[in-house]
């Protein structure tokens, strides 16, 4: 039982720090000039790079072979993920793509009942509507109607994800690390043709910026991700993952100096709240 809940604790906790990390993009991306699929193939790349190098560096024994079905669902579905986001950013408000896809925790909790038998708990659902409540709050000012194709490929997102965490959740007897993997290789693949109608210009900066998002920012979250699926479900996992919208503007007032809004710190709080009331729970999650 204790050894259950330590290892639940463990899990939530790299899935947090996996958040912290992808929080930052949003100050990088700024740094670039670039097409948005370029920037997140370029970035993909730069991690598949680094994800092999620990791979290499500290092989991890499969506890079961992989099943290729979910090992290329994961995969597919992370890299969707990413480039639909990319997508949606260009064609619907920033806020408006961010709140939709943020509505992974509500798939997770449909896709991880009905294809990983992980029936959610009483306190899912209720952090699971904290968490909707805070992130509606937390965008009230910057919400706007935006373009329904764009807030339709922002949903498709928040699908994608979703689907991801309880594809990497089904093999958690295995190496989700493979799927996260495959996923960079595929966006990477998948911006070939961008590079060449939108040739990318490389500065220190630019380069410096990549770099990190490779490495840092998606890289090491991946690993840590993987890792943090394994010990907990995929509900969970996406309601930890909340808390990226609210660290957002976190480094932008630290870095820049611009306050967030009143009613974004009452949401980013209620959101805060939700992901302590999940991480109340104890064995069987």
């Amino acid at each position: 039982m204790h050894n259950q809940d330590s290892s639940q604790r463990t899990g939530q906790g790299a899935v947090f720090l996996c958040a912290v990390l992808w929080s930052t993009s949003g100050l990088f991306i700024k740094l670039i000039d670039w097409h948005p699929v370029v920037i997140a193939g370029m970035r993909s790349l730069t991690a598949v790079l680094f994800m092999t190098a620990v791979r290499f560096l500290s092989p991890g024994r499969r506890r079961e072979p992989f099943n290729l079905r979910y090992l290329w669902g994961g995969g597919i579905a992370y890299s969707a993920t990413m480039l639909s986001f990319c997508i949606a950013n260009k064609l619907t408000t920033s806020a408006n793509a961010i709140l939709i896809q943020h509505s992974a925790p509500v798939w997770a909790a449909i896709l991880g009942w009905t294809l990983a038998k992980e029936k959610p708990r009483p306190v899912n659902w209720i952090s699971l509507a904290m968490v909707m409540g805070g992130l509606c709050l937390f965008f009230k000012d910057g919400l706007g109607g935006g373009s329904f194709n764009g807030n339709m490929v922002a949903l498709f997102s928040g699908i994608c994800f979703a689907a991801n965490s309880v594809f990497l959740r089904i093999q958690k007897k295995g190496n989700p690390a493979d799927s996260m993997l495959l996923a960079h290789i595929l966006t990477a693949a998948a911006s070939i043709p961008f590079l060449f109608t939108h040739p990318p210009s490389f500065t220190i900066n630019t380069a410096a910026a990549i770099l990190f998002m490779g490495i840092v920012q998606i890289g090491l979250a991946s690993i840590l991700f993987a890792y943090g699926i394994q010990r907990i479900i995929a509900v969970k996992a996406m309601l930890t993952t909340a808390v990226e919208p609210v660290l957002n503007p976190v480094w932008v007032f630290m870095i820049i100096g611009e306050k967030p809004a009143v009613t974004a710190v009452a949401g980013g709080l209620i959101i805060i709240t939700a992901v302590l009331v999940s991480a109340i729970q104890r064995t069987g999650n």
